[in-house]
């Protein structure tokens, strides 16, 4: 679960069960800068869920895997759809095979997988 609380003006804290960090808007749009802005961390969950699951897998199968870099930019957003390019690679002494078989992994990272679904809200008021 997540909680959040407006920090103040244009700012959200968001806390965890073991952290607590800013969200906020840039200098250009009013704020201050203080944090990633929505998109961003929505973009940055991907970055991260696709680096920790390839990681998790190369670690079970003892491949070395160095690093991996992903890029995320959300390309189009309209009210029908939104197209997010990601772009990945992968650092180590990795055979052609056992890239391919990380790219594919990194589908199948939770984050990956829920924005690929279809997606229901339901919010309450409280």
């Amino acid at each position: 679960m997540i909680a959040a609380k407006r920090a103040h003006d244009l700012a959200a804290l968001i806390q965890t069960a073991t952290h607590q960090f800013l969200s906020g808007v840039k200098e250009a749009s009013g704020g201050k800068d203080e944090g990633p802005d929505p998109h961003e961390m929505l973009e940055g969950a991907l970055a991260a869920c696709t680096i920790i699951t390839v990681q998790m897998y190369a670690n079970r199968k003892q491949w070395p895997l160095v690093s991996t870099h992903v890029k995320i930019t959300i390309t189009s957003e309209t009210k029908e759809s939104t197209v997010i390019q990601r772009d990945i690679s992968f650092e180590g002494d990795l055979t052609d095979e056992q890239r391919q078989q990380l790219f594919v992994i990194a589908n199948k990272c939770p984050i990956h997988r829920l924005l690929h679904s279809q997606i229901q809200i339901n919010s309450a008021l409280t």
